[in-house]
């Protein structure tokens, strides 16, 4: 039965996204926001729009029954999580299940297997998926210490629930580990309720790499390539790539094999991403984890791919059969995607929440913007700083990062601070340019260079 009423129980950039998706589908869309986004570009693009409560994303968006019970009320018969907030919950899905409405993702059983990262390990393992050598769940300090004395430093502990670089903790020898490994611990469990923790060996020469796949449930899984999502901060991204350069194509085939692999013998149901690390100096990848959701740099898969992505998740939710096979997914080009957070890269990344005095983005072939801004918009302080997500796509890498530098060049905002200039002088390195980067370049590298810029 195909989706005709939409509940969309998230904000910013990717409600808007979905809203489009869905008018381009003939689905009405209802948009739950809290009183601080009631006036957003989401909310007039919406068919209709629910003020599910205050600012506080936990008296709004991450009130899972709140937001099944706004969905019901307004007679939707599917409701798309986006990213962030409770896409990941399983609650939410199996709520949605119980309601009958179609949840745009996967069954909540996948996404409580997948949301344990030991479990997730553990799955890989069984579908012969590589893993970075690594633990179990650690009790203390000194299993932490002999953990990785065995698997040799350096080494990184990460919290068993976690994601997105909240209770991760990089250890060059044993005295990092002791100063490090309750304050991991104490993280994990203010970010996901919590603190367990194991240890991964580090890979210095590693590029993060990560597959998009769907799946229609019942084992068939389709790709649409990989992204290469290497310049970080914090172990959070600021700029995606699609696809990997560096990756010699045999590896390619067998990365792409792996996810797809995964994902099939869990019966994986729409959209999720298989993430990996790429050791380049042995030439091998390791899975890290599944996202079990759409991803925010799925664009860049979008271009490459000619594909609409989140009206593909809309279709199959609707219970349209997954239609296209892999010989369908052609790719083609190169894209790029660089993230717009409001923040100050010159203070400490400080968040800049307020009102858009000036808003002037690129207008240009092979030039997208997803973005929920508008000139006069207030830009509150309660929610991620990304504001904007520009991509371009060009035939081949240089002529993206060209398209990029350009596009970057010509993006004008006032009113608050942006990254913008520091996502310039990314794209304009050499290290950028030649494609010599890892996961460690933009905090090793790029961000000591950019200050020492502006000095």
């Amino acid at each position: 039965m195909a989706i005709s009423r939409v509940f969309i129980a998230n904000r910013g950039e990717i409600a808007v996204r979905i809203i489009r998706a869905a008018k381009s589908l003939g689905i009405e869309t209802v948009l739950g926001t809290s009183a601080a986004d009631a006036n957003s570009l989401g909310a007039k693009l919406a068919d209709r729009t629910v003020v599910l409560g205050p600012p506080e994303p936990s008296r709004s968006y991450l009130n899972e029954k709140l937001i099944v019970q706004a969905a019901m009320s307004t007679g939707c018969d599917g409701l798309h999580p986006g990213y962030g907030f409770l896409s990941e919950r399983p609650a939410l899905a199996q709520l949605c299940e119980e309601e009958g409405i179609a949840f745009v993702g996967p069954r909540p059983e996948t996404i409580q297997a997948l949301g344990d990262k030991l479990s997730a390990r553990e799955i890989a393992s069984q579908s012969s998926v590589p893993l970075v050598p690594g633990t179990p769940a650690l009790e203390s300090v000194a299993d932490a210490c002999a953990a990785a004395d065995k698997i040799g430093y350096p080494v990184v502990m990460k919290a068993t629930a976690g994601g997105g670089g909240r209770g991760m903790f990089f250890a060059r020898g044993p005295e990092d580990v002791k100063a490090s490994f309750n304050k991991a611990s104490e993280e994990a469990r203010a970010a996901f309720g919590d603190g367990s923790l194991y240890i991964e060996r580090f890979v210095e020469n590693a590029r993060h790499v990560e597959v998009q796949v769907f799946g229609d449930g019942n084992g068939k899984v389709i790709h649409f390539g990989e992204r290469d999502c290497s310049i970080q901060r914090r172990y959070q991204k600021l700029v995606e790539e699609a696809p990997c350069a560096v990756m010699p194509e045999p590896i390619r085939e067998q990365l792409h094999a792996a996810a797809v692999r995964l994902t099939s013998d869990l019966n994986y149901r729409n959209a999720g991403t298989v993430e990996f690390l790429y050791d380049v100096d042995r030439g091998e990848f390791y899975f890290i984890e599944v996202n079990a959701r759409i991803q925010v740099e799925h664009p860049v898969s979008e271009l490459i791919s000619r594909q609409d992505l989140v009206g593909l998740q809309l279709r199959l939710a609707g219970g349209e059969p997954l239609a296209l096979e892999q010989s369908d997914i052609v790719l083609h080009g190169h894209a790029i995607e660089c993230r717009i957070n409001a923040e100050d890269p010159h203070q400490n990344f400080r968040p800049s929440p307020g009102r858009i005095q000036r808003w002037t983005p690129p207008d240009a072939d092979f030039v997208r913007l997803d973005t929920f801004c508008r000139e006069g918009d207030l830009i509150p302080p309660y929610y991620d700083s990304m504001i904007g997500k520009l991509i371009v796509y060009g035939n081949d890498r240089a002529e993206a990062v060209e398209r990029m530098e350009r596009s970057l060049s010509h993006f004008k905002v006032e009113g608050l601070r942006t990254n913008v200039d520091l996502q310039r002088f990314i794209i304009a390195h050499p290290d950028f340019k030649n494609n010599c980067i890892t996961t460690r370049w933009l905090e090793q590298t790029g961000l000591p260079a950019f200050a020492n810029k502006e000095e």
